[in-house]
């Protein structure tokens, strides 16, 4: 029996969450994330016994749960996350698939790498130390990234006296600020992930906290996949030309479809050419099938011989973006140098990556009140700011409200291919009206 798409949907969503921790050094992530594997029984005995070994090398006399997730030599003996660590578990109500982020504010880019796929944001905040700048930051790229759920996890409450007043007071000024951001729910658990509490079991300290675990909120999160509903996108990857005597004719267009579903006899619109046809058939896994959906890798036959290449969009002719060469955006800057007003980048959108003109930065954001800073000039390493970029040739732009995937971009550095800064188009934070810059683009201005 075959599986529809709405059956599809509703399976995923009852069977698998993405989540990434986030928060200060120190607050007790990689803690936090061994003591959810320890005590949900996903850690395998050989892998038990090689962190109780490290531990005791150490001198440690309990298991150190975090070096569960810190993996790299330097993460050991620093006692820092320092990279992106995945973990993948699951419970009989769930599947997960866990991003384990740095906390120290050079790393920030690593938070936003592991959030970008993030149905739910776990920031872990110190009781002792309140809510800080890297956890307004964590707050505010969860914000941006549009993470539909958020968990304030109030960690080491045991080193606190467990007091219900000391995590009341720290989750109502995540909350409001949070709120500010425009972060749809935001859930607060008191935990202790060194001893256990709230994180599988629930605390024999806290009678004063009735909400549920760690663990029970990931288990029973809502989470919607709705896969009929998106803007059907298929960023061509390669052109599938055989030649051979067996598919003289054949010429498919392979891409692994970044949202929505499509039909053999659709109409499709080709962009930025705009050029048009129909679907005449699709082949996956060897297969030809009437629909495909996300995040389905196909190869899509169409009616009429137009010219197709890696790097353009194919989506349904009534529901086609609009393509426009100035890409206004909210981005996460990541990169040790400076982004400034005037810079050539590199844009890649998708497969497609063009060159671009930095031409204005109307703002960057003041995380500690929200405020914002008029035309700053450049942004450095971690700022979050609004950026208006003119690219030499047309683009195929969704929202990122829209589009997790169709409405995200990154700037590179032309020179050597560095990342410079991750962009979500369209609205987010309020900005001036933009000051046009005096700037000399030596033969870059389109």
């Amino acid at each position: 029996m075959s599986t529809t798409i709405e059956q599809f949907a509703d399976l995923s969503a009852t069977t698998l969450l993405r989540f990434a921790t986030a928060g200060s050094v120190d607050d007790g992530k990689s803690t936090l994330v061994g003591r959810l594997l320890h005590d949900s029984k996903s850690v395998l005995t050989d892998q038990l016994e090689a962190v109780e070994a490290a531990s005791a090398k150490r001198g440690q006399d309990a298991p150190d749960l975090a070096l569960l997730t810190d993996g790299l030599r330097a993460e050991r003996e620093q006692g820092i996350t320092i990279d992106v660590a995945y973990r993948y578990f699951a419970t009989p109500r769930r599947r997960f698939i866990l991003a384990d982020t740095p906390g120290h504010v050079q790393y920030t880019r690593n938070m936003v790498t592991g959030a970008s796929t993030a149905d739910l944001a776990l920031v872990l905040v110190d009781a002792r130390n309140g809510v800080v700048e890297q956890t307004r930051r964590h707050a505010a790229v969860a914000a941006l990234l549009r993470v539909p759920h958020v968990v304030l996890a109030v960690n080491k409450m045991d080193l606190v006296g467990y007091e219900e007043a000391v995590f009341a007071a720290i989750a109502e000024e995540f909350t409001t600020y949070a709120a500010e951001l425009g972060v749809p729910e935001i859930t607060a658990i008191p935990i202790s992930a060194l001893a256990g509490d709230n994180v599988v079991e629930p605390s024999a300290h806290m009678d004063w906290y009735g909400g549920p675990t760690v663990l029970e909120h990931l288990e029973t999160v809502p989470v919607s996949h709705d896969l009929t509903s998106c803007h059907a996108r298929l960023p061509v990857q390669y052109v599938i030309r055989p030649q051979t005597a067996e598919h003289p004719d054949y010429r498919g267009y392979a891409g692994q479809i970044a949202a929505g579903t499509f039909r053999v006899g659709e109409s499709v619109t080709v962009l930025p050419s705009g050029r048009t046809s129909k679907i005449s058939g699709i082949d996956l896994l060897g297969e030809s099938v009437d629909v495909a959906w996300t995040p389905q890798s196909v190869t899509l036959l169409l009616e009429d011989d137009v010219d197709i290449s890696r790097g353009d969009l194919i989506v349904p002719s009534g529901d086609a973006p609009a393509t426009t060469q100035d890409v206004e955006a909210t981005v996460c800057h990541v990169a040790d140098q400076p982004l400034a007003v005037g810079h050539r980048v590199l844009l890649k959108h998708g497969t497609r990556t063009v060159k671009a003109i930095v031409k204005d930065i109307p703002s960057r954001l003041t995380l500690d009140d929200l405020s914002l800073h008029p035309h700053p000039g450049q942004l450095v390493a971690n700022d979050i700011g609004r950026v208006k970029i003119r690219t030499a040739e047309p683009l195929p732009l969704d929202s990122y409200a829209d589009s997790r995937r169709t409405g995200a971009f990154i700037l590179i550095d032309p020179a050597d291919g560095t990342t410079l800064t991750a962009g979500m188009v369209g609205e987010s934070f309020a900005s001036p009206e933009p000051v046009k810059a005096d700037v000399d683009y030596d033969g870059w201005d389109f």
